[in-house]
């Protein structure tokens, strides 16, 4: 999986989208969806789209967009020891704020266990919700999802 490079001075700003896509496949929601023009596609339509870290503002309208869920977001200073990782998430039941879940790596091996944050509903972007779940910092770029199984 090709990681969308950021600077940890970058990181340690504010929130910031991050795109991890895997395959090259003719998708641009994310492009369009950018308020602030931070998300382009060079040369081709199949190319992995990146992120203008300059211009990223942390909005997060990219998130559920992404029809292969592989946008998320990380706030890296949300307190002294945590990171805040932004995710989609198209599964029912929903988590709910104060759960205490599996944070899972991109191939589904769990992490460390994380805290539900919080649960954005978006209406109208195919069924995906945004959670966002507090994370060890050491694992802010390991986390990409989380794990409904409680125990």
């Amino acid at each position: 999986m090709k990681k969308n490079k950021i600077s940890k001075k970058r990181l340690e700003k504010g929130p910031v989208a991050i795109i991890e896509c895997p395959e090259k496949i003719p998708c641009n929601p994310c492009v369009k969806a950018c308020p602030k023009e931070a998300i382009i596609i060079e040369d081709s339509l199949i190319e992995t789209p990146k992120i203008d870290y300059k211009k990223c503002v942390g909005c997060f309208l990219c998130i559920p967009k992404c029809p292969g869920l592989a946008i998320f977001g990380v706030y890296y200073n949300y307190t002294k020891n945590e990171s805040l990782l932004f995710i989609p998430y198209e599964f029912l039941p929903r988590p709910k704020k104060g759960d205490i879940l599996w944070g899972l790596d991109c191939n589904g091996k769990k992490i460390s266990k994380v805290i539900v944050e919080k649960v954005t509903e978006t209406p109208n972007f195919n069924h995906c919700a945004i959670i966002q779940i507090r994370v060890k910092k050491k694992y802010f770029d390991k986390i990409r999802m989380i794990s409904y199984e409680k125990k």
